[in-house]
C-alpha cells in the first residue's frame, strides 16, 4: 500500500506545472553557463590562473568538460534548493489547502505511511533533478568542451587531478550533493505538515537556509559551537572529493550530519501529521 500511495504522490508531483518549471529553470541556467563559457571561457580561466602563470606553465585543454561541470556545480548548488522547495513545500499543506486531506485519511493506509509516501515521492523528484543536473553539467559539458585534467582552486592552493582520476569523484560528489538537496526536500515537507497553505513552507525553507548560511559565515565565536551541526555547513561538502588527498573523515562527518537531519525532520513530520486535526 505504501508503494502504491508513493506512486500516486509522484503522479501528483508530475501533474504540477511547477515541477517542470524547476527542471526548465535548471536547464536554462546550465545552458546559459555553458554558452557563456563557450563564448568567453578562456578569459575566465586566464583570470583564475593569472597568479600562478609566473611559476607554472599550463598546457593542454584546461577549459574542458570536467572543469565546466565543477564550475556549474559551484554556481548552481546554492540555487537548486529553491527549485526543490517549490515542489516539495506543498506536498502536505497543499492537500490541506485544497481540502483533500480528509479524503486521504479515509484510505486504508495509516497517516504515517501517507507522510512517508510523500517523503519518498519528494526524494525521487529531487533525485531526478540532481541526475538531470549531472547530465547537463558533465555529459553535455564534455560534449561541448572535450575532456582533460581538472584544475581546482581551493583554500590550500591549486589542485590538478588527472583525467582518469576524476569520474569516481564526480559520482560521489553528486551523491553527497543529492543528500544535501534531499535535506532541503525533507525540511520543506516537514514544514508543510505545520502549514495550511503552499507559500508558507516554501518561504520558511528559504528563510531557514538564508539564516543558517549567515550564521555559518559570520566570524563570531558565539556561533562556533553550533556551526558544525547546521545542515547548510555541509551542503558544499561535495567539494571535498576534489581535494588531494580526499578528507574521508570530514566527508563522513558531513554525511552523518545530513542523514541525522533527514531522520529527525521525517520523525517530526510524522508526529505532527498524526496529531493534525483534519476535521476542520
Amino acid at each position: 500500500m505504501l508503494l502504491k500511495n508513493t506512486y500516486n504522490e509522484f503522479i501528483k508531483i508530475l501533474a504540477k506545472p511547477r515541477s517542470y518549471l524547476g527542471i526548465g529553470a535548471l536547464t536554462l541556467l546550465v545552458l546559459l553557463i555553458l554558452f557563456a563559457m563557450k563564448a568567453d571561457g578562456k578569459s575566465f580561466i586566464s583570470f583564475v590562473t593569472a597568479s600562478f602563470e609566473q611559476t607554472l606553465s599550463f598546457n593542454g585543454n584546461i577549459l574542458n568538460g570536467n572543469l565546466i561541470a565543477f564550475i556549474i556545480l559551484q554556481m548552481l548548488i546554492v540555487h537548486i534548493p529553491l527549485l526543490v522547495s517549490l515542489v516539495t513545500g506543498d506536498l502536505i499543506s497543499g492537500e490541506a489547502a485544497m481540502g483533500t486531506i480528509r479524503m486521504m485519511a479515509t484510505k486504508p493506509i495509516s497517516r504515517t505511511q501517507i507522510v512517508l509516501s510523500k517523503f519518498i515521492a519528494g526524494a525521487v523528484y529531487t533525485f531526478i533533478l540532481t541526475l538531470w543536473l549531472g547530465f547537463l553539467a558533465l555529459i553535455v559539458g564534455k560534449w561541448m568542451f572535450g575532456t582533460g585534467d581538472l584544475i581546482v582552486l581551493n583554500s590550500d592552493g591549486l589542485v590538478i587531478l588527472k583525467e582518469q582520476d576524476i569520474l569516481w569523484r564526480y559520482g560521489l560528489s553528486f551523491g553527497v550533493a543529492y543528500l544535501a538537496l534531499l535535506t532541503i526536500s525533507t525540511l520543506s515537507i516537514c514544514l508543510s505538515a505545520f502549514a495550511e497553505n503552499s507559500i508558507g513552507p516554501i518561504v520558511s525553507t528559504m528563510s531557514i537556509i538564508i539564516l543558517f548560511t549567515i550564521i555559518g559565515t559570520l566570524d563570531v565565536s558565539v556561533f562556533d559551537s553550533i556551526k558544525p551541526f547546521l545542515f547548510t555547513t555541509h551542503m558544499a561538502s561535495w567539494r571535498s572529493f576534489f581535494e588531494d588527498p580526499v578528507p574521508w573523515t570530514t566527508i563522513r562527518n558531513s554525511v552523518s550530519i545530513l542523514v541525522i537531519h533527514n531522520i529527525v525532520l521525517v520523525l517530526i513530520a510524522v508526529y505532527k501529521f498524526n496529531k493534525k486535526d483534519i476535521t476542520s
